[in-house]
């Protein structure tokens, strides 16, 4: 276990689970799932009450992550303050993905193993930070995967579409899927997106194009984990870039 990691477990049917003093939802199947945050403390504490009434309190001690950090000098004040409409629009994105992420359904498809949404060379790192002009940026909550504008992006795993908006100040074409259980896929900076809210969503099946949208360099996949409104590192449920690329050839 690490930060950023997301974590997905099985209990007994009925039984009650508890991360650091606080309820997690727990499937009729006792499937549930929790996450750990970018500087979460490296101790923990779960506790499982089973149907008997026996409690079992487990310590979890998480590994530290070293995240890259990159200092950036020279960059103009129009580009680090947008304009108030700009900021304005840049709100009300927010409060929509904000609402997507909220979103609980009972769906397991959180459990299933998840798979890359495409394969290419990654270009950019969960965690990773910028420092622009001496004041730190937003750390980076994605998985970037270099590629070419209109390259097909699959879903990782099942799930149901709670957003899809082509045009969003800062994530361009963005696109949610909820799997369940307060677990969600975020892909950004799409350039056509496939399907809308409410869409039955199965894995494998193609959901938009990669592009440069929103405030991009370039035509990219932003993929991005929550469990619920906790950013998350997508490449703790999939297998290591390489050995798919491998298996492909």
């Amino acid at each position: 276990m690490e930060q950023g990691a997301l974590i997905r477990g099985q209990a007994q049917s009925g039984t009650q689970v508890w991360l650091n003093g606080e309820p997690v939802k727990v499937s009729p199947e006792g499937l549930f799932a929790f996450g750990f945050e970018r500087q979460a403390p490296l101790e923990q504490q779960l506790k499982l009450v089973y149907p008997d009434g026996l409690t079992q309190i487990m310590p979890l001690k998480i590994s530290e992550k070293a995240y890259k950090i990159d200092k950036v000098n020279g960059i103009a004040k129009k580009i680090m303050k947008p304009d108030p409409k700009a900021l304005e629009r840049a709100a009300k994105d927010s409060k929509q993905v904000k609402a997507a992420r909220e979103t609980f359904s009972s769906q397991t498809a959180f459990s299933q193993p998840f798979i890359w949404p495409l394969t290419g060379r990654i270009s950019g790192v969960y965690g990773s930070q910028r420092v622009y002009n001496g004041k730190p940026g937003n750390p980076h909550y994605g998985v970037d995967v270099a590629a070419k504008t209109g390259t097909v992006v699959v879903a990782p795993a099942d799930g149901i579409v709670t957003l899809s908006v082509p045009d969003m100040f800062y994530s361009g074409g963005t696109l949610i899927i909820d799997h369940g259980y307060g677990v969600s896929s975020s892909f950004l900076h799409l350039s056509k997106l496939y399907v809308e809210p409410g869409t039955q969503i199965k894995q494998g099946q193609p959901i938009a194009e990669v592009g440069a949208t929103g405030r991009a360099t370039g035509p990219h996949l932003d993929w991005r984990l929550n469990w619920f409104q906790m950013r998350l590192d997508p490449v703790t449920v999939v297998p290591p870039m390489a050995s798919v690329v491998k298996q492909a050839k």
